[in-house]
């Protein structure tokens, strides 16, 4: 077989052309697959036995296009560090179509980095090989966590240069989504009063993402009601594992309710509520503590979009709405605590269970304990097994752990569970692996300054199970030292 079998079934397409451009991916000299997600492509209904990888980077690539491809790419406006910009769209993605997986569920399969579209403004069109990289593993790391997102299938090197700062390999990205639609495609026709096109676009992304919310009176206040809890639980699974998404804009906001566009995104390692690792964000606007109150932001910018559509009666409407955008903090905070309970080992709700989470918290940040290791060392600690040093040994000052702890097993015997079993309970919700910043980042710059692909390799591997215990695997656990510490992170673009 000299290529995969991809069974196309296009929605999008179908729209009127208002939504996007019909484009066809540019050539690339020398294509050749660097990664390929073979696992991904069987689920997506792909045939991957005997692939041919020379085939693989000719259609990952975008320089031959199997067959039932339409290729677009999609108009959107969007938000960007709170200044609305009126267009925006893919500058350098384009969409080859819509699968129907062998769970039933549709996915977009996008390439990115495959030349300029008609929104490409004065870019390239064109993805460097570093970005391309940090996508591949941090999305496929989220999905192992547990936590939805976008998903990556191939990356493939051009054997092209591109131009940023300095001269970088360029490389494409197959992306996989269960959509790209965004809070900032509602934007676009919404800032222009096309209020027939909100309408036609609501009720794809209700056909397609909330078919349960159709039959609701008032469909479209159903449409954002879900949106809003879909979010609020992203956010929270995004905060229990350290996740900064850096670059929380409208248009990297999918309705969809998946993580979206890994662009300068880091995790956490000593915890520092304030921390931010995007470079172009410069007042912090997207720090690691501010994602509850951005995601609530860019849910009002939803909400304006659609209050023509809830009800006739605009006050109603608009009512309605901020219902919605209120409600927002309690929800987040129903599925934070839930979260942080569970990786706490507290399978019941008790009433002084925020305040103990936030003794904890306060605790690592004063003795800039690691965030991720705390956690999966007092799995460890709870079943006598002080491993590692135990979790007291990551905090500067131990006495403040120490005090914390006595409050916790306190609480733990408020609920009568084998310490085994709930030893078990807490790693199945603490990582032992997550992308730390200067792996990933090792990883790239093998592969940009040695053409080496193997360290990206024996990460992605390493990430795949994230909460299983493997002796073989412990050099990914531990943080950064002081020579490694990543700091900043870039925008790909």
């Amino acid at each position: 077989m000299r290529d995969p079998h991809i069974v196309f079934s296009n929605s999008y397409a179908r729209l009127p052309e208002q939504f996007f451009s019909r484009v066809l991916p540019t050539p690339v000299a020398q294509p050749r697959l660097l990664l390929f997600n073979s696992a991904l492509a069987a689920e997506l209904g792909m045939a991957t036995t005997d692939l041919d990888p020379d085939a693989l980077a000719r259609i990952f690539s975008g320089n031959q296009l199997p067959e039932g491809a339409e290729p677009i790419s999609a108009i959107y406006a969007g938000h960007q560090f709170g200044g609305f910009s009126p267009q925006l769209g893919d500058g350098r993605a384009i969409l080859l179509g819509e699968v129907i997986d062998v769970n039933g569920r549709r996915r977009d399969i996008q390439l990115k980095g495959a030349g300029r579209t008609p929104y490409s403004r004065r870019g390239d069109g064109r993805a460097a090989l570093g970005p391309v990289l940090r996508e591949y593993i941090v999305s496929e790391a989220m999905h192992a966590l547990g936590i939805p997102t976008t998903r990556a299938l191939a990356a493939v090197a051009t054997g092209e240069p591109v131009y940023r700062e300095e001269r970088l390999p360029g490389a494409v990205l197959t992306r996989v989504a269960a959509s790209h639609i965004r809070v900032g495609t509602f934007q676009l026709f919404a800032s222009r009063g096309n209020t027939e096109a909100v309408r036609l676009l609501a009720a794809h992304v209700l056909e397609r993402h909330y078919p349960d919310a159709k039959d609701s009176a008032r469909p479209y206040h159903a449409l954002l009601q879900e949106f809003a809890r879909r979010h609020a639980q992203l956010v929270a699974r995004w905060m229990s594992v350290g996740f900064i998404h850096g670059v929380m804009n409208t248009d990297n906001m999918a309705v969809s309710g998946e993580t979206i566009d890994y662009g300068p995104c880091a995790f956490l390692e000593a915890y520092d509520p304030a921390t931010v690792y995007s470079a172009i964000d410069e007042g912090g606007r997207y720090a690691y503590f501010n994602q509850p109150w951005a995601a609530q932001w860019n849910l009002a910018r939803f909400a304006e979009t659609l209050i023509p559509i809830i009800d006739a009666d605009t006050k109603v409407a608009s009512e309605l709405a901020q219902a919605v955008i209120d409600d927002f903090p309690r929800q987040f905070e129903s599925e934070w605590l839930a979260a942080m309970r569970a990786k706490l080992g507290l399978m019941t709700a008790h009433e002084g269970d925020a305040a103990l989470i936030g003794e904890l918290l306060d605790a690592m940040h004063a003795g800039a304990a690691d965030f991720t290791l705390t956690f999966r060392r007092l799995a460890h600690a709870l079943e006598g097994g002080q491993v590692d040093g135990g979790p007291r040994a990551l905090f500067a000052d131990a006495s403040a752990f120490d005090a914390w702890a006595t409050r916790w097993h306190q609480r733990l015997r408020a609920e009568d569970r084998n310490p085994l079993e709930r030893a078990q309970f807490m790693r199945d919700h603490n990582p032992a692996r997550i992308p730390r910043n200067h792996r990933v980042e090792q990883a790239i710059r093998a592969a940009v300054d040695a053409q080496d692909i193997e360290p990206t390799v024996a990460l992605v591997r390493a990430l795949a199970a994230p909460y299983a215990e493997d002796p073989s695997l412990a050099p990914f656990t531990q943080p950064a030292s002081a020579g490694e510490q990543v700091t900043r992170t870039f925008c790909g673009t």
